[in-house]
């Protein structure tokens, strides 16, 4: 029974911490409610890779992994960039792109739900990768003009309710053998997460961002391609056209 029940364990864990996340933000602690949402992550993407190798997948457990994610990827951190950046605009547009992020990460989610997606891909960004993308854009707010972060946040939301294909990775799995080490893992994020939350953010600012841009890469090369084959030419033009993107 326990062992069906761990991966959903995981799941709890990162609703926990999307919860924790928000009741920070209201305390006035951004950037630590940011560093939860990053260890969050961490869980999230733990939870399926355990339940396919303890072969205890279930419709119970991916429901409320969509729930967990709505609160720990979309409310929070719309919530931790309106504290940082969006209080300086204009009140109405302040609420409206802060309410659009998380909106969109539902919509995204709802359709990953009842819609067959590509094997081996996502359809639209994953919204724990578009939440970790603007919770590192959070951090680093005073180096970053509010537009710019206006901007980050409207490219995000659009790229969850897009149809960009996204790498899943879900054949890198974990050793059945070494499921209960996952637990040790995680306690050593959170106390480097919570110890080093500059260096930490920078690593895993980094890997994101490049893992949002490599779908809006590939669409431009894929809407690059239909129109060169519709002139009739071949797709090594295009990724030549493409190489400096």
């Amino acid at each position: 029974m326990l062992t069906k029940s761990l991966p959903n364990l995981f799941t709890v864990g990162n609703l926990f911490l999307g919860i924790i996340s928000i009741i920070l933000v209201f305390n006035n602690r951004p950037e630590l409610a940011a560093i939860m949402v990053i260890v969050a992550m961490l869980l999230d993407g733990l939870d399926g890779r355990v339940a396919r190798a303890l072969n205890a997948q279930s419709e119970f457990g991916k429901e409320l992994d969509s729930l967990s994610d709505v609160i720990s990827f979309g409310v929070a951190p719309a919530f931790i960039m309106y504290v940082v950046a969006f209080t300086e605009l204009n009140a109405a547009a302040a609420w409206v792109v802060t309410a659009i992020f998380p909106i969109c990460g539902a919509l995204r989610l709802a359709r990953f739900n009842v819609v067959a997606g590509t094997p081996g891909y996502f359809i639209g960004l994953p919204i724990p990768a578009a939440g970790g993308v603007l919770c590192t854009l959070a951090l680093f707010h005073k180096e970053l003009n509010t537009v710019v972060l206006v901007l980050s946040t409207l490219l995000l939301s659009y790229l969850m309710v897009s149809t960009v294909k996204y790498p899943n990775f879900k054949k890198v799995g974990i050793p059945k053998a070494a499921i209960w080490i996952t637990p040790v893992v995680v306690i050593v994020a959170v106390i480097v997460a919570v110890n080093y939350p500059g260096t930490l953010s920078k690593m895993i600012f980094v890997p994101l961002l490049l893992y949002a841009l490599y779908g809006l890469k590939k669409n431009v090369e894929r809407l690059l391609f239909r129109k060169r084959k519709r002139n009739g030419k071949s797709m090594d033009d295009v990724n030549s056209e493409t190489r400096s993107l």
